[in-house]
């Protein structure tokens, strides 16, 4: 499996590389009036793009590499199953790419493509969540077969738009999706299942190449497009493995991920309570008011510098953030009551901190 994360890694930093040679047009056709432009000059928002040739590359390399290439390759994935894998990815990646590119492309629109990517999903992978982990509701759940298909596209529709709003300082939504994915990989080993640990390390491995594009100089940006790769291809990882393997609990893939998916439905509640459309992009986002009134100015004559410094200091408290929910994510993958219990504080403790930031009441030491 190493070699797909050298492979995938080597593909995607080389076609963001060729994307920062050639795609500086579209870095200047980003607005500057943007609420959510944290950064100075003009940047790619292609990042997806790689990323996508990247995961062709990778799921391509699985199929073919022992029967047509003679490399011994433990991981089984039926070429037909790749092509269903690529498709819905595509599908979303096209409607963020989109955007990517004209800037004009309609919230409602892109939603369309995540949700017809959720449907393409359920019926190619045959997606379906089968139950929520809590007995009582089993029987309920049992008598509406249509509910754990619903609630299957549901989640991979919603999931890149979670990653898309996180995705605004470098580094941060995609380390999220990295640390993601390794740990869904390595549930999927736990579980006994090479395949799908080898599908996600493809998303890990492309991640990891455009990483170093983007962080900590922020030359190229994952953009909508690279936002709903990570989504889509994690959320119907997350359904696969509690699909197939019934000792991974539901909660499992709910308390890893409940980072971009409780600031997505908090700033849905947020907007609400204002009077505002869901849809309007704002800058009050957790990760911009750490920004705003956690780090540190950084005393420097270049504005563009300071811009960078500040942006490049605001991800890893967030991804600090993540580790902590990550972590008991993995050792209590099985253990439905304590990833309930950890899920529950971590809402608890997002809205404490969120809270406290507003009222300028965060503690010196986060300061420094």
């Amino acid at each position: 499996m190493l070699i797909l994360l050298i492979l995938c890694g080597a593909i995607s930093a080389l076609a963001c590389g060729l994307l920062l040679r050639y795609g500086h047009s579209n870095g200047r056709a980003y607005s500057m009036s943007m609420p959510q432009r944290f950064h100075a000059g003009h940047v790619p928002r292609l990042g997806g793009v790689a990323m996508m040739a990247a995961c062709t590359a990778g799921w391509a390399w699985i199929v073919v590499a022992e029967p047509v290439l003679a490399v011994p390759n433990t991981i089984r994935l039926p070429a037909g199953t790749a092509m269903a894998w690529w498709a819905v990815a595509a599908l979303a990646v096209a409607g963020g790419v989109g955007e990517d590119l004209t800037h004009r492309l309609k919230a409602r629109w892109r939603l369309a493509f995540t949700v017809a990517a959720g449907a393409l999903a359920t019926w190619l992978l045959a997606l379906y969540i089968p139950g929520l982990g809590i007995p009582a509701l089993q029987p309920l759940w049992v008598a509406m077969p249509w509910t754990g298909i619903a609630l299957a596209i549901f989640a991979v529709a919603g999931l890149p738009h979670a990653f898309n709003l996180i995705d605004g300082y470098n580094g941060l939504a995609g380390i999220v999706a990295l640390v993601c994915c390794l740990a869904l990989a390595y549930v999927s080993l736990l579980a006994g299942d090479r395949q799908l640990a080898g599908i996600v390390l493809v998303l890990a491995g492309a991640t990891a190449g455009f990483l170093l594009w983007n962080y900590p100089r922020g030359l190229i940006f994952a953009g909508d497009g690279g936002a709903y790769l990570w989504g889509v291809v994690i959320a119907i990882a997350c359904i696969q493995l509690v699909q197939r393997y019934p000792r991974v609990s539901p909660w499992f893939p709910v308390l890893l991920l409940i980072y971009p998916v409780w600031e997505t439905l908090f700033s849905i509640y947020r907007k609400l309570a204002r009077g505002q459309s869901p849809g309007v992009a704002d800058a009050l986002h957790f990760h911009q008011l750490i920004y705003r009134r956690i780090v540190r100015g950084v005393f420097d004559d270049d504005e563009a510098r300071r811009m960078l410094m500040r942006n490049n200091r605001t991800s890893p408290y967030l991804w600090g953030f993540t580790v902590l929910t990550v972590i008991p994510a993995v050792l209590f993958w099985n253990n439905t009551p304590m990833l309930m219990a950890f899920t529950a504080l971590f809402v608890v403790s997002y809205v404490w901190a969120y809270v406290s930031i507003v009222r300028f009441k965060v503690p010196n030491w986060l300061r420094r």
